[in-house]
């Protein structure tokens, strides 16, 4: 544990992965879930019983991705990709593009990609503002790659470079990476604010559950439910719905 982290990463990460893990039967299971969304359209257009059996067909393909993609580790889904490349000659990516639709999709395809590639994709996206505003966020996220650099990314603390970093910094600077003070409360307060009142900011809470879960998910669940006074999976079954509530609850946790 790196001394100024202050906790341990494998007691406050929600998702592991898998135990016991071979990508091959994953990516096939992915592939026939697919295949079966595929083949409904179809079948929706017959008679009613028909049209049942493809809404079954279509339940039952939607949970065996919320099952497989929720319960790896992002690098057993960086392999399940490469499996499914290699069995079936297609990208994952754009496959679950092409079957899957909306807040569901969007959640789904950003399990997909490696941690730097996807805070890389969504830093890119929150860019579509002022240069102002552009030069402040490239400040920012360089000091914080200076900072990972000089700390988890190498054996040891390079303690040097991390203190000339905060120590350089302006407070309206530092304020504008809140975790100097409590990254946790900071991730707490992004989650609040997604899901309360009318409505439910989708970007901002698939961004933190998807970037976190594997770091220090079950921290922040604590810090949320000191803000808001109840768990972080009851404002989920409150805020969302369906097979977007499932993954979200999968890869949040239910039993905070």
């Amino acid at each position: 544990m790196a001394w100024w982290k202050g906790w341990r990463e494998e007691e406050s990460r929600f998702v592991t992965g898998a135990l016991s893990f071979d990508p091959k039967p994953d990516a096939q299971t992915l592939y026939k879930a697919m295949k079966g969304l595929g083949e409904l359209t179809s079948l929706i257009t017959i008679q009613l019983k028909g049209r049942l059996a493809g809404y079954l067909n279509l339940n039952l393909g939607l949970q065996a991705i919320i099952d497989v993609l929720t319960k790896r580790s992002n690098i057993q889904r960086q392999q399940i990709a490469k499996s499914f490349k290699a069995q079936f000659g297609k990208d994952l990516i754009e496959s679950l593009k092409s079957e899957l639709s909306g807040k569901f999709e969007r959640l789904i395809v950003a399990l997909m990609y490696p941690p730097f590639k996807y805070d890389a994709k969504e830093l890119h996206d929150a860019m579509k503002v002022s240069s102002a505003c552009v030069t402040s966020l490239v400040t920012v996220h360089v000091k914080l790659q200076a900072l990972y650099a000089a700390g988890e990314k190498i054996r040891g603390t390079d303690e040097i470079q991390f203190i000339t970093i905060l120590c350089t910094r302006s407070a309206t600077h530092l304020l504008k990476v809140k975790c100097t003070r409590n990254i946790h409360c900071y991730f707490a307060e992004r989650l609040y604010y997604a899901l309360k009142g009318a409505g439910t900011h989708d970007g901002t809470l698939i961004r933190v559950i998807v970037s976190r879960n594997e770091v220090d998910l079950n921290l922040i669940k604590a810090e949320f439910k000191k803000i808001a006074g109840q768990s972080l999976s009851s404002s989920i079954l409150d805020d969302t719905s369906g097979d977007y509530k499932t993954a979200l609850l999968n890869l949040c946790g239910s039993d905070d």
